[in-house]
């Protein structure tokens, strides 16, 4: 790897339906390559793990909508509305390689399906539900508390619905936690019922991505929940061009910043390896 300037700058797209995509850019020098974040994140929570990358790439961390930089999530909100938003960045960046993780991994997944121009992509443990695996009735008293106004037991209920976090702890000791430790995360605790939207959208429909030609590296951690590796195992039989790596001692944080657990060097390290590579296909 290279020696880089972990500088960055910021800039922005328009997506299909006018909507702003605003952006961080690290490195000048490589190849484009996208680094969707996932629920209850931004993009600056993946900048250590862009940091490690730019080296060898260019790398483009956008703001999902509703959050930060970019515009509202708007009307009609769908999956569609966000693969619309990557395609603004690869027509702006030339980039051809990506990398989603858990909400950012089912839109990386469901752009391999609509975009032939990304050849690449390396997903983090996507929130699939396989039969059931990852149950959704949590939704309706998280959106109960949330119009509330009650962001810390929203964030109760999806931190024991998830199994993430420190699930098991008591409730109030959650809340206390949260309130000391997590507040980037609690300010951006109603974004989650749209990532969550997409868990709905795409229930029970992983057999759909056996028609993804882009070549696949599944990343996960060995200390996520099991409906993690679930969706993993079933995305890994039906992916045509796939790869896998679990790390162990990590669990669904694992590619974002250190100080919410993540290992961004390591995670960093597989992803160039594999983007180094020839694909499947010669491309």
């Amino acid at each position: 790897m290279k020696d880089v300037s972990a500088s960055h700058t910021a800039g922005s797209v328009t997506s299909r339906d006018g909507t702003t995509v605003g952006y961080l850019q690290v490195g000048r020098d490589g190849p484009g390559l996208v680094l969707l974040h996932g629920g209850m994140e931004t993009a600056e929570h993946h900048l250590q793990l862009a940091e490690q990358l730019a080296g060898d790439f260019t790398v483009y961390l956008p703001d999902r909508r509703g959050r930060g930089m970019s515009g509202p999530y708007g009307e009609g909100y769908c999956l569609r509305k966000e693969v619309e938003d990557v395609k603004a960045l690869l027509d702006e960046t030339g980039a051809e390689v990506a990398f989603g993780v858990s909400s950012g991994a089912i839109i990386c997944l469901q752009a391999g399906l609509e975009l032939p121009e990304l050849r690449k992509m390396a997903i983090y443990e996507p929130p699939l539900s396989i039969n059931g695996s990852f149950p959704v009735d949590w939704l309706t008293p998280f959106d109960k508390k949330i119009a509330e106004g009650d962001r810390l037991e929203a964030l109760v209920i999806a931190t024991k619905a998830t199994r993430q976090f420190g699930h098991t702890l008591p409730r109030w000791l959650i809340r206390t936690m949260a309130r000391i430790m997590l507040g980037d995360m609690v300010r951006l605790v109603p974004t989650f019922h749209y990532d969550a939207r997409l868990v709905v959208e795409t229930l029970d429909q992983w057999r759909r991505y056996e028609d993804v030609k882009a070549d696949v590296l599944l990343m996960g951690g060995g200390r996520s929940p099991a409906y993690m590796k679930t969706a993993l195992d079933a995305l890994e039989q039906v992916l045509p061009h796939v790869e896998r790596v679990e790390f162990p001692k990590l669990n669904q944080g694992g590619s974002g910043n250190r100080n919410r657990g993540g290992n961004p060097a390591l995670v960093a390290g597989t992803m160039r390896e594999f983007f180094a590579r020839p694909g499947a296909q010669g491309r």
